[in-house]
């Protein structure tokens, strides 16, 4: 436990489509009131996940790691940054419907402590996380939104995006990308950047151009030393100047 947690614990949210989910929440021991949802990767809310929910709340913010696979896998699943067909199958039962349920079960949790939403409620998210938190964006009166690596906001030849939700952005969103990224090519961050523009909205376009997809995290092979701790900063200095 980092020293400027106070607690650490695993609650369980109800969600409005009746499921149950299970959610890894960090408590600042200097709360700044504000709050955070941090979205998982495809490989669940596991050690990593765990570590970048305490890093906000050692930051201050109260921290909620919601597992977005709940209806399909058993509570406290993990997968394996080496088996990615084994969590596939959890990734293709989600909908939007039950992503946008389990985005507003995180929120109203952190809502009901006065404390920790005075000065508001943001979100951060990590690959299929990182389209998650453009999804909470567009649903959720936040007061920031950051993308790791956010794939399917941009159209591909896997889907048509989500750029239609670009219009119901509520809050200015940090996107952050790999330029090595083989997942998320040129032409789609370049269509996410050229939509918010066009709609007048807030928000600020990062690409490491030596990182791969997935680089900020420690625990897999394209974690890429330089740009991490660069990405850090830029999150924080985001925070900062945010709402």
């Amino acid at each position: 436990m980092s020293q400027l947690t106070e607690k650490e614990e695993l609650v369980f949210l109800k969600v409005s489509d009746q499921t149950t989910m299970q959610a890894y929440v960090a408590h600042p021991k200097n709360p700044n009131s504000r709050a955070m949802i941090v979205v998982q990767e495809a490989f669940g809310v596991n050690d990593y996940i765990k570590d970048v929910t305490r890093r906000f709340a050692a930051l201050g913010y109260l921290a909620i790691a919601p597992e977005v696979f709940h209806r399909s896998a058993p509570a406290g699943f993990t997968g394996s940054y080496t088996d990615f067909p084994a969590v596939m199958p959890h990734m293709q039962a989600m909908t939007l419907e039950g992503l946008e349920a389990d985005m507003r079960a995180a929120y109203d949790f952190l809502k009901k402590d006065s404390s920790a939403s005075s000065e508001g409620i943001g979100c951060v998210g990590f690959c299929m996380g990182g389209r998650a938190a453009y999804v909470a964006n567009s649903i959720l009166p936040l007061k920031w939104a950051i993308s790791f690596y956010g794939a399917g906001i941009g159209p591909s030849p896997m889907g048509p995006g989500l750029l239609d939700r670009v219009p119901k952005l509520s809050a200015p969103m940090l996107f952050l990308w790999g330029g090595k990224d083989q997942h998320i090519l040129p032409e789609q961050t370049q269509a996410v950047n050229q939509a918010l523009r066009k709609a007048g909205k807030s928000f600020v376009n990062v690409e490491f151009s030596e990182a791969d997809h997935g680089f900020f995290c420690d625990a897999r092979a394209n974690y890429h030393a330089k740009s991490a701790p660069q990405a850090w900063a830029l999150v924080q200095s985001f925070l900062q100047n945010a709402a």
